[in-house]
């Protein structure tokens, strides 16, 4: 009964993609079938055949051990605070210094070439079996490792010249994974990490599958790549790793002076202790800003479900929450996808609503904790959570590409909540697959 609901469910969300698409007739099965291929190869891969299921679990346990070094910087840095038994579980102290390490770590592999080499390899092999431009498929291999915040910069040259189908497809990608600072945060409060990992990389191609299926490029996969604007500064960094020189220079409208000078423009490591050095000050920023996000979020949900609860009080309606509400809107969709049971329907799809409405961390907060769920639920709703479509993320969207290419802001704004769409109905497909797959196993 699971593999039915499962490939029923799979149906509704190609079908809710369709829909939603801008130009039906423009959708090219070649992409968006390649696409969706991999996507559902891998989690056959990694969740169905036990050679692959090896796999993930030996990442798995890789991303453990570094977790066990990150505890040794926190074990030093609050003494017996960090002690469980001593201080209690606390978020800020569990999860917080874990985003400061890998930051850190990240940094330090992109110093030692390791991470652009990664990147262009997994770029390389998105473009040639999707057959869509280099440009997408280099910031969809990225948002694997760095997130949405930082894969723009990748592709920083033609952020100015792509077209509104390319420019939504690195939007989608970016809605629909996580960097790999947060998912060693999010591992760190109790979360599988077989399955994050797993759904971090079928981010890649989900995210590519459901943007060519929304708003698919009427006019072929490299329409505008050449065409990068005079004067347009190439990027420093993290881009210059995994864009190499060749290719910025043969790009029309980018000269060799231009890419020398932007090579100085910004602060580049001496040695590897200035990358990791870099990378912890880094991490400091996005640990402080996470920790005031979750802060503010989790007040602003326990207020709305106060108002609420209180203004169905007046109505003679006792136990409804703001929570609840949003739990009737999605747990028909996991009803199908997770278990044909209603009451962890609802819970699945309140943990869903959260992510949407607030983000990821709130509702992984609230699912590491006890929740009451079957294990089976709590594999799907991991997949469905692990990504970083909400709204607060169109703003950041907004924020930095929008820095990097002031003429693309109109676009993102107005692509911004059918991107969300994207990135939901990406995370929906993958918890769908995951779904399908541990069935059969």
């Amino acid at each position: 009964m699971h593999v039915a609901y499962s490939l029923l469910g799979i149906v509704l969300i190609m079908a809710l993609a369709f829909l939603l698409s801008s130009n039906r007739k423009a959708i090219r099965l070649r992409v968006v079938g390649a696409a969706f291929a991999l996507q559902a190869g891998f989690a056959a891969l990694v969740l169905y055949v036990p050679f692959g299921n090896r796999l993930l679990r030996g990442a798995a346990m890789g991303v453990e051990s570094l977790l066990g070094y990150a505890a040794a910087g926190t074990n030093f840095l609050f003494g017996p605070l960090a002690n469980p038994e001593i201080g209690g579980q606390s978020f800020a102290i569990s999860a917080l210094p874990v985003i400061i390490f890998f930051a850190s770590l990240i940094s330090v592999l992109y110093y030692l070439g390791i991470m652009p080499l990664v990147i262009r390899w997994i770029g390389g092999a998105l473009e040639k079996v999707t057959g869509i431009s280099k440009v997408e498929s280099l910031c969809a291999a990225s948002n694997i490792f760095v997130g949405q915040s930082e894969s723009p910069l990748v592709i920083r040259p033609y952020l100015a010249a792509l077209n509104p189908s390319q420019l939504f497809c690195v939007m989608s990608v970016g809605l629909a994974g996580v960097a790999g600072t947060i998912l060693a945060a999010y591992a760190s409060m109790g979360i599988r990490i077989d399955y994050l990992v797993a759904a971090a990389f079928m981010s890649a191609p989900g995210g590519i599958f459901m943007a060519k299926m929304i708003m698919p490029d009427p006019r072929g996969p490299h329409a505008d790549e050449s065409n990068v604007h005079e004067g347009h500064t190439p990027p420093a960094g993290l881009a210059a790793a995994a864009l190499n020189r060749d290719d910025l220079t043969h790009q029309p409208g980018v000269h060799v002076d231009e890419v020398e000078a932007v090579e100085h423009e910004e602060e580049q490591p001496a040695n590897i202790i200035m990358a990791a050095s870099q990378g912890a000050q880094t991490g400091v920023k996005l640990a402080v800003a996470v920790g005031a996000m979750v802060l503010a979020f989790v007040a602003l949900i326990a207020l709305a479900n106060g108002i609420v609860g209180w203004l169905a009080g007046l109505f003679g309606f006792e136990g409804v929450t703001f929570q609840a509400l949003i739990g009737y809107i999605f747990a028909p969709i996991f009803y199908l996808l997770a278990t044909p049971d209603w009451g962890e329907a609802l819970q699945a799809g309140s943990l869903f609503g959260t992510k949407i409405v607030l983000n990821e961390f709130v509702a992984f907060i609230e699912l590491g904790g006890d929740a009451g769920l079957s294990a089976r639920t709590v594999a799907v709703v991991t997949f469905a959570l692990c990504g970083f479509a909400n709204f607060s993320s169109i703003a950041i969207q907004m924020a930095v590409t929008g820095s990097l290419a002031p003429n693309q802001r109109p676009v993102i704004a107005k692509l911004g909540v059918r991107a969300l769409c994207a990135g939901s109905l990406s995370n929906l497909m993958s918890a769908a697959l995951a779904g399908l797959f541990l069935g059969l196993a």
